[in-house]
């Protein structure tokens, strides 16, 4: 019989969560290093050098990969000949393990956690509590998977419930486009299939936590149907374009696993949940001889990667920057910032937005008039850093704050990540819709000349209807519809109907 004693369990899930905090683990290290070395397009691989080059400097220094620290996940298999040296349930350790990894004063994480989902949402301070399972197993020790779990790549799950004859493979490949780039990929794909609802969700979320062995199976080949999936999802879903950070190029997915439970025979549910480039997880063994102990991976791991300058890029002086200035930003340029850069989140954004509606105005001493704001939510600082890891936010909940903090607030610019698509609305009193005429010239004007080509041909056989060319009138009607939808509803989003709204209705956006 083992005795697992409060503190040596307190102390092993603590150590784990600042382990994992800086340590990538080291099959996804690798696996990201094989996708940089045959990525094509520069784009996706600079953002993949990059992530590189941040997981590296974190091992290095000991501090966040990310911002967004996450949610903690923990799953407890307890052996039934454990005894606890506690009077506390075993979620309660977990949650005081947790609260001294985030308030570790060396290397605090960041707290995400509120604890009224619905109401005042307000911050627990400490990243408690954390999601805990316990399942009671044979054995006589304790088995601990953690896991920290970011909002992003969190936010972007899915679940449904297929017929039985429904094919899994197409509703993933109808399902990936969708969650965009928010998950921050490339990253892994959990799927769970079977069970019940709440179930299937658990298997998507405890595959994400398997080893990344995609290549090792390509190797060797299936042995066995549900290998054969992963295979065929891997491939169609990299073939889809995505790409690093959402920026095209040949890898989305490091690897994809799946979990199957028996289910009912008129059910096929089924979850998804991506896990991003931030993958953080970590499984250690109490037998009650004492903490766990985590052997840091050897830097060699990592792989000597190159991050591109840019052939062009810019001094940016942010103290005395202009509108012109901004206007004469091009895309592929690489800013070269320098000066005091505002951060903020949506909260921030809410209360600012609250204040100018009503009527307020900002408070005395708050001005973002020609300012830049980088949306970003950095960890707190320590050992004398000016600021906290920090990185730009894979949210879009403040893109309903993007017009006012622009037009009524002032703001020249907002930056988000590398894959962000800003929204701005086009409205004839933002002077915009010069741009939106521009990317539709040539439809508008191949629109009109099959328009006129529709007249001249009824005009030349208006006494002759029997010798008119059918065809031709019918393909120019059809060109003439067709053209009219580009033209109404172009790739931006933009309408003429949009256009003209009050401005009391918001616009179709595009996106850029």
């Amino acid at each position: 019989m083992s005795i697992i004693r409060e503190k040596d369990f307190i102390q092993s899930i603590a150590d784990a969560l600042q382990f994992i905090s800086y340590y990538h683990p080291v099959d996804f290290i690798t696996r990201l290093g094989r996708a940089y070395d045959l990525e094509q397009s520069p784009a996706a691989k600079d953002a993949i050098a990059q992530i590189l080059r941040n997981s590296r400097m974190c091992a290095e220094g000991h501090r966040p990969i990310c911002q967004d620290t996450g949610i903690v996940n923990a799953f407890l298999k307890v052996g039934m000949d454990v005894r606890w040296d506690s009077k506390r349930a075993p979620a309660e350790l977990v949650d005081e393990g947790v609260r001294c990894a985030y308030t570790d004063p060396d290397n605090p994480l960041r707290a995400s956690i509120v604890d009224d989902p619905l109401f005042a949402r307000r911050n627990t301070g400490d990243n408690t509590p954390a999601v805990t399972y316990v399942e009671i197993v044979s054995g006589d020790g304790v088995e601990v998977t953690l896991a920290a779990k970011g909002a992003g790549s969190e936010n972007k799950s899915s679940f449904t419930v297929l017929n039985p004859s429904d094919s899994l493979v197409d509703w993933v490949l109808e399902t990936v486009p969708t969650l965009g780039a928010g998950w921050c990929p490339p990253g892994i794909l959990g799927i769970g299939v079977g069970g019940t609802a709440e179930k299937t969700m658990l298997l998507a979320k405890q595959a994400l936590l398997e080893p990344v062995d995609i290549q090792e199976l390509l190797a060797r080949g299936a042995t066995t149907k549900l290998e054969e999936l992963r295979i065929e999802l891997y491939e169609k879903i990299n073939a889809l374009g995505i790409g690093a950070q959402g920026l095209g190029g040949l890898t989305t997915v490091l690897d994809v696993k799946i979990r199957t439970y028996p289910t009912h025979a008129a059910s096929k549910p089924v979850a998804m949940i991506p896990n991003c480039a931030a993958t953080r997880h970590v499984h250690f063994r109490l037998d009650g001889s004492g903490p766990a102990s985590f052997e840091p991976p050897s830097l060699a791991s990592w792989p000597t990667v190159a991050v591109r300058t840019g052939q062009r890029s810019r001094p940016v002086d942010l103290r005395h920057l202009t509108r012109s200035d901004v206007k004469s930003w091009r895309a592929g340029e690489t800013l070269l910032l320098n000066g005091p850069l505002l951060t903020g989140r949506d909260t921030a954004h809410r209360k600012i937005a609250e204040m100018l509606n009503s009527g307020r105005g900002l408070p005395s001493g708050l001005d973002f008039t020609n300012r830049i704001i980088y949306y970003v939510g950095p960890v707190d600082a320590a050992r004398g850093e000016a600021v906290g890891p920090a990185g730009p936010t894979t949210a879009s909940r403040m893109d309903k704050f993007t017009e006012i903090m622009l037009e009524k607030a002032g703001l020249l610019a907002i930056f988000y990540g590398p894959y962000k698509k800003p929204v701005y609305k086009v409205t004839r009193k933002d002077r915009m819709v010069g741009f939106y005429f521009k990317e539709v010239l040539c439809h508008i004007l191949l629109f009109f000349f099959l328009l006129i080509s529709i007249i001249y041909n009824f005009q030349l056989h208006k006494d002759l209807i029997k010798d008119m060319d059918f065809g031709s009138v019918f393909w120019a009607l059809f060109y003439m519809v067709l053209l009219s939808g580009v033209i109404s509803k172009s790739w931006y989003g933009v309408t003429f109907t949009g256009l003209a709204k009050s401005k009391n209705k918001q616009p179709r956006p595009y996106r850029v």
